[in-house]
């Protein structure tokens, strides 16, 4: 199998996890894909140019992280990370979906960073930062949940994902006077998934 990345892209880090955790790593090579570039090759394997992109031993490609990480994860028919969301399980998806929230405003906090800084909305760039915030708030209550402290799951690895992605592109540390959010993702960062998988920094 063939994963396409980019080495930045929290989204692509969470199925880099999952590979990690899973112990795949020596069933699918890790690609690095060239986006937003007119005319990359890469458009003709997926379309949407988006990453990141898994291609199946048969062929199929699939895009998004929260489909290629419930795939892989059940590839050995023992699935450990995903859950279906249910009668049984909204407590988790319920956890799990407002980890994806932070990390998808945090994402689109990067993406405005990214243009000229003439083109920047401040309007838009406060208000990210203002949510960030009110979700690391909302985590330092919550993290005592039993779902957050059981057994790995991917609203844990999405909320480590988050809280990553914001110290390392210029939000600042969220851990700071939030002890029990602290010494939480002290003791997730001692697994190999997550202290393997983290992306370089960057300006």
């Amino acid at each position: 199998m063939k994963l396409y990345i980019t080495p930045t892209s929290p989204y692509a880090r969470l199925v880099r996890m999952v590979i990690a955790e899973k112990n795949l790593g020596d069933r699918i090579e890790v690609i690095e894909a060239k986006t937003r570039t007119p005319g990359s090759p890469y458009y003709m394997i997926n379309p949407s140019g988006r990453v990141p992109c898994l291609v199946r031993d048969d062929g199929v490609a699939m895009e998004d992280s929260s489909l290629i990480c419930a795939w892989l994860d059940a590839l050995d028919g023992k699935p450990s990370l995903t859950f279906a969301f249910s009668r049984d399980n909204w407590a988790y998806g319920r956890l799990e979906c407002t980890a994806r929230a932070m990390l998808d405003g945090l994402a689109v906090w990067v993406r405005e960073m990214r243009r000229p800084e003439h083109e920047r909305s401040p309007g838009l760039l406060q208000h990210e930062a203002d949510r960030c915030t009110r979700m690391a708030d909302f985590w330092e209550k919550e993290i005592g949940h039993p779902l957050m402290q059981g057994p790995l799951n991917m609203a844990q690895l999405t909320l480590m994902t988050a809280i990553d992605l914001a110290e390392q592109r210029g939000l600042g540390d969220l851990l700071v006077d939030r002890a029990k959010l602290a010494v939480w993702a002290r003791r997730l960062r001692q697994r190999p998934c997550v202290h393997t998988t983290l992306p370089p920094r960057t300006a």
